[in-house]
């Protein structure tokens, strides 16, 4: 017998969070929770984690979605059935995560892979979140001083001058072999001066530029990305886009350098797959991260990242945003995301 639930739980920033849509100070996640009566009261957890203003599935029907696929595993004990998510991207993600935990051998272990057995660490860029320049400017000096090897700016919130000089600042210490620089625009900039300002942004030796105008605007990004001096990575271009043919289209016509994988966003792991698929076939590259999970979204997108090529710097999470996060096994150092399988999870109210 199997009894399943869906707890809504409010994670709390630790400090105002700034992107070009807005300053958050709390983003919502539901979390499936299944509780196994024969099998010594097992608990699985899906993390269900939508992002308010970006995520496809953020809108009237949410909810009623969840207590639609509760009632039907409630009544028929049955996890393996068609719960039609593909206009769900983060629901479809957080079943995708509960069924994979609950037929695991072991708690929470997704993929057994050396990540898992302590024997590989994920190379993850440094998170610089927007703010004024004096806050911007201290997690960059906190980052280097910590030895992080890639950092990523979020740009588009201040006097674009002024994210100019904080590159500066960077590039007068460090060369791009000795510190990788990526921006993310989240769409910030407007079409009649992205290219102008894709090429200023270019002199400093930047690794890419994520989604510098906003997603929807095909014929447009496909003309930056042929005429960017600066590699671009699709991001918010990708969401809401479900079906393999008009991924394949996305691609084929854009034509990004790259591409990025948030599985709470494009539909979990199957779902990114295909994206990459589809990607090496077009010769694009890509890279994964997590979108503002808790700890068990974003162990699950690390397991899964792991899986992946070697020699990518990932976007993923450090597990340390929120106030009331769950304590867990993965640990970030210098740039490198691990998972210390001494360290026991933790309880954050999310029980049968």
């Amino acid at each position: 017998m199997i009894e399943l639930k869906v707890i809504k739980k409010e994670l709390i920033f630790k400090f105002p969070s700034g992107t070009s849509r807005g300053v958050m100070l709390k983003k919502p996640s539901w979390f499936f929770v299944l509780k196994d009566f024969v099998n010594k009261g097992k608990i699985s957890i899906g993390e269900c984690g939508l992002l308010p203003g970006l995520s496809f599935d953020d809108k009237p029907g949410y909810e009623d979605k969840l207590k639609e696929i509760l009632n039907l595993v409630n009544s028929t004990g049955n996890l393996n059935q068609d719960f039609d998510l593909i206009k769900f991207p983060s629901i479809r993600f957080g079943m995708e995560m509960l069924k994979k935990d609950y037929f695991a051998r072991e708690e929470k272990i997704f993929f057994e892979t050396e990540f898992t057995k302590g024997g590989y660490s994920i190379p993850i860029n440094g998170l610089i979140w927007m703010g004024d320049k004096r806050f911007m400017f201290d997690q960059i000096k906190s980052k280097i001083e910590e030895g992080w090897g890639c950092i990523k700016i979020k740009i588009g919130a201040i006097d674009f001058d002024e994210e100019i000089s904080l590159l500066k600042y960077i590039r007068k210490q460090f060369t791009k072999e000795e510190i990788e620089l990526r921006v993310d625009a989240n769409g910030a900039f407007a079409l009649n001066d992205a290219l102008e300002k894709l090429k200023i942004l270019s002199d400093y030796d930047l690794h890419s530029i994520e989604q510098p105008v906003k997603a929807g605007q095909i014929n447009a990004m496909a003309q930056l990305c042929e005429l960017s001096p600066l590699a671009i990575a699709l991001d918010e271009e990708l969401i809401g886009v479900n079906e393999r043919n008009d991924k394949k289209l996305l691609l084929e016509t854009i034509k990004p350098q790259y591409i990025i994988l948030k599985p709470s966003l494009t539909g979990g792991w199957e779902a990114s797959n295909e994206w990459i698929d589809i990607a090496r076939s077009l010769d694009i590259g890509y890279w994964a991260t997590s979108a503002l999970e808790s700890n068990i979204g974003l162990n699950a997108i690390a397991q899964w990242t792991a899986t992946l090529e070697r020699d990518i710097i990932h976007g993923l999470g450090t597990g340390k945003l929120y106030t009331n996060n769950i304590a867990s096994p993965l640990v970030v150092n210098k740039g490198f995301l691990s998972y210390e399988k001494h360290k026991e999870w933790g309880y954050f109210g999310v029980t049968v």
